[in-house]
C-alpha cells in the first residue's frame, strides 16, 4: 500500500507523492476505459483519445472526492473513527457492535474507507493505524485531526443562493450560509486553536503573555463558535475576553461553550468587527481567519486602529499565499482553498453591494500590510509558525 503523508500542503514531497498516487491511478484508468471508442460525434475522432481519458479521469477523481468526504463526515457524526482508534485489526461485525449499529452499512462504509486508503485493510478486517487516528480521530490532542471539517456537503437553498450570486455578484453572510457552516468552522479550527495558541501563537508575539498573565483586555473579532477565544479566556483568568461576530448561529454556539466551561472572564456579542466601541484600549485584538471574509476589511482595520491601546498587539492571522497563482500552485490543495473561497469566504466578503471581495487567498502577506498601513499601523511582522494553512501577522501602531 502507497502511503504518502505531510504536515504542510505544499511541499515538494507531498506534490511528488500525490504524483504517484496519481501513476498508478492513472494505469488502472487505463486499463478500464482501453475498449472505449467515440461514436456518434465527428468532432471526436479528431481528438486525442488518450488525453480524453486521461482528463475524464481527472474528473471523476473529483467526484469520488466529494463521495469520500461524505463518509468521512459520516465516520466522524457516526463516532466509527473514535471507536476503532487503539483497537488494532477488528472486523465489521466486531465495528457494527462496538457502535451499536447495523453491520451491512458498515461493512460497506468500512470497504469504502478501505478503498480511499483512509483505514488499513487486512484478511477481511479493518484498522485505523495511529497515524490515521490522528488525522481522523484524535480531536482533543492532535494538531492534525482534520475530520472536523467535513460537513456533509451543502444544503440546497445555500446551493441555490450560491448560483443565485453569480448573476447578481451578491453572496451570502456566514448567518445566512446556515448554522451548519458555524459549527463546521469551529471544529476545523479547534485542534489548531486549543493545542497552539497558548504554547507556540501568543509566545511569538512581544510582551503579550506577560499582559495576559497580568490581566489584559483582549477581543477577538470574528470569534465564531469561541474555540479560540474560550481557549485563551480559560489559560489566563485575570484577563477579560470580549468576542464579536455578526452570526447569531456563531454566538450562541460560543455562548455555549463558554457557560459549558464554566468561565466567567469572557462575553460574546453579535456584532461586526466595525462596531468595536473606539477609545476601548484593548491590548490584544486578535482576528483569525477573518478579514478576508469581510465586505469591508478597511473599515474593520480602522476600527481596530482607534479601539486598541497605544502599546497594544493586532494578531492577524490569514491564509499562506503569495497573490501570484503561479506560485500558490506549488501548494497541492489549492482547488479546495478556492472551493472554499467560493462556496464561502467570496460569498461573505460579496455580501454587501460594493464589498471588496477578498475571498479565501485574498489577504496574502503584502495586501495585509497594506491594508495595516492604511488603518494607520507602522508595524507589521510576519511569524511562521508551522501552521500548514496560515501565516501570523503581530500588528502594532
Amino acid at each position: 500500500m502507497l502511503r504518502c503523508s505531510s504536515s504542510s500542503p505544499a511541499t515538494v514531497d507531498q506534490i511528488e507523492c500525490s504524483q504517484n498516487s496519481l501513476r498508478l491511478s492513472i494505469r488502472a484508468w487505463r486499463k478500464v476505459t482501453a475498449t472505449l471508442t467515440f461514436r456518434g460525434n465527428p468532432m471526436a475522432n479528431d481528438l486525442d483519445a488518450n488525453a480524453v481519458k486521461m482528463f475524464g479521469f481527472k474528473v471523476w477523481t473529483y467526484k469520488m472526492g466529494e463521495q469520500v468526504s461524505l463518509m468521512v463526515h459520516l465516520g466522524d457524526q457516526l463516532g466509527l473513527y473514535k471507536t476503532m482508534r487503539g483497537r488494532g485489526l477488528m472486523t465489521t461485525d466486531e465495528v457494527a457492535d462496538a457502535t451499536e449499529l447495523h453491520e451491512r452499512f458498515v461493512r460497506e462504509w468500512l470497504l469504502g474507507q478501505a478503498a480511499a486508503g483512509l483505514l488499513d485493510h487486512v484478511d477481511g478486517a479493518f484498522e485505523l493505524t495511529d497515524v490515521q487516528a490522528a488525522v481522523l480521530a484524535d480531536e482533543d490532542d492532535s494538531l492534525s485531526f482534520a475530520a472536523g471539517a467535513f460537513r456533509g456537503g451543502v444544503e440546497r437553498k445555500v446551493v441555490d443562493r450560491i448560483l443565485e450570486s453569480f448573476r447578481t455578484g451578491v453572496g451570502l453572510t456566514y448567518e445566512e450560509q446556515g448554522p451548519n457552516a458555524a459549527a463546521g468552522l469551529a471544529r476545523m479550527t479547534g485542534p489548531w486553536s486549543r493545542l497552539a495558541l497558548t504554547d507556540r501563537v501568543l509566545p511569538a508575539l512581544e510582551g503579550v503573555v506577560d499582559k495576559l498573565e497580568a490581566g489584559a483586555t483582549v477581543c477577538d473579532i470574528g470569534c465564531g463558535g469561541g474555540v479560540m477565544l474560550s481557549t485563551l479566556a480559560q489559560a489566563f483568568p485575570n484577563s477579560r475576553c470580549v468576542g464579536v461576530d455578526p452570526s447569531s448561529a456563531a454566538i450562541s454556539i460560543a455562548n455555549q461553550r463558554a457557560q459549558d466551561q464554566g468561565l466567567s472572564n469572557i462575553e460574546f456579542i453579535e456584532a461586526g468587527g466595525e462596531d468595536i466601541a473606539a477609545g476601548s484600549d484593548y491590548d490584544l485584538v486578535i482576528t483569525f481567519d477573518c478579514m478576508h471574509d469581510m465586505a469591508f476589511p478597511d473599515r474593520t482595520a480602522a476600527a481596530i486602529r482607534n479601539a486598541i491601546a497605544d502599546d497594544g498587539t493586532w494578531l492577524l492571522k490569514d491564509i499562506r499565499s503569495t497573490g501570484d497563482f503561479d506560485k500558490d500552485m506549488r501548494n497541492p490543495l489549492l482547488a479546495m482553498f478556492y472551493g472554499f473561497s467560493v462556496a464561502s469566504c467570496l460569498q461573505s466578503a460579496m455580501s454587501e453591494p460594493g464589498g471588496r471581495g477578498l475571498g479565501t487567498l485574498g489577504l496574502h502577506a503584502d495586501a495585509a500590510k497594506e491594508l495595516t498601513q492604511e488603518a494607520g499601523f507602522t508595524r507589521f511582522d510576519i511569524h511562521d509558525l508551522d501552521d500548514a494553512a496560515n501565516l501570523y501577522y503581530e500588528v502594532r501602531i
